[in-house]
Parts: structure tokens; sequence; C-alpha cells
């Protein structure tokens, strides 16, 4: 398959606050629910003026497009772990009284030849109303949550999702937008990637693309090259061949003013790894900005270490041990073709633009006031 660049929807994401102490009224609240090729992953929340307060939580490995590159087609083991999945979901949702959810399924079920019957299939075994979404539309969910951690300095925005099967990528010139009005611009991308007439300046996306390459799907074209490191260049390499209809790939574009936002599991779990978290901590992580040099040195100790090494490894988990090479072959290649000093780690994306979507349409939000983004030290932390 080849990139795409379609048009779609938006939503209004702003920054996510922690639990809320209460129980609030089943009415308040909302679900979001995004099983990707690798992952299940839902939040619970309730809106608190312009952020929302999470109640629940659930994240589980279910792997659902494994041998998907194979067969074209989800297999009876991967969606029966996937309904098993949804079945506690189902449950987190009941016993909050949730009636507001939306439920998506992304490039797994995009490219599977039995995508839609899957569907049906969760339909009858759970009653959720699970939809599958186009790459337009995670695309701009993971630009729009992205937006409290733009710099007002920032003149050119590259946003990276690197998700299971699929890695979206947005580019946005902010040189004509004030810059304290930087992050608030990319908010109004919500309506679009199209240019916009409304009298203020905007934020203009120079180019868009979604390669049909994660982490999941880059592994198993490579699952046959026996070498540790030679598997882990070849990725990379062939990760970089993708780009090659992205206009920003040959614009030669000067790093100065130019920030890139990372938000996947990947890169959260690099943040976590430099900082020598054995146990994950949202706080530390959403909002570090993380220096190329430093980068380089996780992904170097990751090869060191091996696959049983990397098996064993708290900082990387047991549910992305096998996932983590591919990951960093893609965020190299990333900070080889757009050389910067840093990237800044975003712990947000799809689940949260969903819940802002709903929140918004349902008018329960306060969308002015865009909070500042976390300040760390340059670098994020001492070396």
């Amino acid at each position: 398959m080849t990139p795409r660049r379609p048009g779609g929807v938006g939503a209004f994401p702003i920054p996510v606050e922690q639990p809320a102490a209460q129980s609030p009224e089943p009415g308040q609240l909302y679900a979001a629910l995004d099983l990707g090729t690798n992952s299940c992953r839902m939040l619970i929340a309730q809106p608190r003026g312009g952020q929302f307060h999470v109640v629940d939580s659930f994240s589980k490995a279910v792997q659902l497009g494994h041998g998907l590159e194979a067969s074209g087609r989800l297999s009876r083991a991967s969606m029966a772990r996937a309904v098993q999945a949804l079945h506690i979901c189902r449950k987190k949702i009941e016993h909050h009284g949730v009636r507001r959810m939306r439920l998506v399924a992304t490039e797994a079920c995009r490219r599977a030849k039995n995508g839609r019957e899957f569907l049906r299939l969760v339909e009858r075994e759970t009653d959720l109303p699970l939809e599958i979404i186009g790459p337009e539309e995670e695309a701009r969910l993971a630009v729009i949550s992205c937006a409290p951690l733009v710099c007002e300095k920032t003149e050119q925005l590259l946003i990276v999702d690197i998700g299971g099967g699929s890695t979206e990528l947005v580019w946005i010139d902010l040189g004509d937008v004030e810059e304290p009005d930087r992050p608030a611009a990319i908010m109004r991308l919500h309506a679009g990637f199209a240019p916009r007439d409304d009298g203020r300046s905007a934020a203009r996306v120079v180019d868009w693309i979604s390669v049909p390459l994660g982490v999941a799907t880059l592994k198993d074209q490579f699952a046959d090259v026996e070498d540790d490191a030679a598997r882990f260049a070849l990725m990379s390499w062939h990760f970089e061949e993708q780009l090659g209809g992205f206009s920003p790939y040959h614009a030669g574009l000067p790093p100065q003013g130019l920030q890139i936002i990372g938000t996947s599991g990947t890169v959260t779990t690099v943040a976590a790894s430099h900082l020598g978290l054995k146990r994950y901590d949202r706080t530390k992580v959403d909002g570090l900005r993380m220096t190329a040099t430093q980068i380089d040195r996780v992904i170097r100790d990751y090869l060191s270490l091996g696959p049983e090494g990397r098996r064993t490894d708290p900082r990387i988990g047991r549910d992305r041990h096998t996932l983590i090479m591919s990951g960093a072959a893609i965020l190299q290649a990333l900070m080889r073709v757009w050389p910067t000093d840093q990237l800044s780690v975003a712990d947000r994306g799809l689940r949260e633009g969903l819940l802002y979507a709903q929140m918004s349409a349902d008018g329960v939000l306060l969308q002015d006031g865009l909070p500042p983004a976390r300040r760390t030290p340059e670098g994020g932390t001492n070396e």
C-alpha cells in the first residue's frame, strides 16, 4: 500500500487532567476507545471547564493485526483477543453508566479483507458500536491533541503519530501566526486542514501523509532477518523510503524554528527509558523534551541489550519489547531526515481527540484560554 493523503473531520482536544476524586453523574461521562493494530485502549472521562478528568481507563495489547501482512485478514485468534478486551471495556462502560461514547478501529481493520466482518462480530458479541475511521481523522486528532505542547517560538511544526499499523505525519507552517497565538492556531485546525478565511492568521498545513507502516507492520515485514542490528537498519531505511512523496522531505527546510512532536507508545517508551523509569509515570513523560543525542543513546542501548535483554528490561515492558525496535527505527529515520536538536514527547492522541470531539459537539467544554505547554529544562533531564 502507498501512503495516503485523504481529508477529514476534527475535534477540540485540550490537555488531560488527573482522575477526578469524586464519582461523577453517569450523564456527565464520555467514553473513547481506540482499537489499533496492536492495542485496545479506552478512556472514560468527565468534562471540567476546558479540560477533562479521567474517571477510568483500560489498555491491553491484543495484537489484532498479527499475521495481517501475510494473509491480508484478521486471524480468528486476533479477533478473539480483541473481543475479549472489548468485553472488559463494555463492563466498564456499563459500570459507570456511560451514555456518550465513540469507539473506533484504525489501520488493521482498514486494511483487513474481513475488517467489516469483524465489526459485525464485535456488535454481535459485545453490543458495542465500533466503527472504522480513516487515516485523515487519525492525523487530525493527533495534531489537535498536541496543540498545548506547541512552543510559541515554533515556526515549522512536524507532528508524528507512530501507530501499530500506520504512521501519520503532518507538517504545519506557523510563520504567519503571532507567537502567543500559535498553540491556539493548531487547535483551530479542528475545522479541517484546508485554508480558512476567518480573518485570523492561520496555521497552514504544508503537507500530510499516512504511511502504512507502524510498529507491528514494519516488524512483520522484516521478521525473516535474523541479525538484530541489520534488521533495525533495514527497517529504518525502508521507512525513510516511504517518505519520498512527502513534500517537506525534499524542501531542505532549516532546523531553526522547527519543532517535532512525537505521539506514540514508542516515543513515550523511549522517554521513559531515558528517564530510567521502572514504573511509567505520565506526569514525567508528557511534555518532556529530549535531545537527538539522548534519543540516539537510548536506541543504542536497546540495540546493545539484544532481544532477550529488551524482553526483561522493566523500562520497556513486556507488552512492547517485541515492537520497540521497529518503532525506534521509524523514530531514528525521522530524526535523520529532519535534523533538529529536540523532540517533544506527547502522551496523548486519538482517545483524547475522540473525547473532545464529543464534548465539543455537546457544548460542554470551555474552548477559550488554551493552557500553555508544560515547560521542562532543555533536553528534559540532566544526563
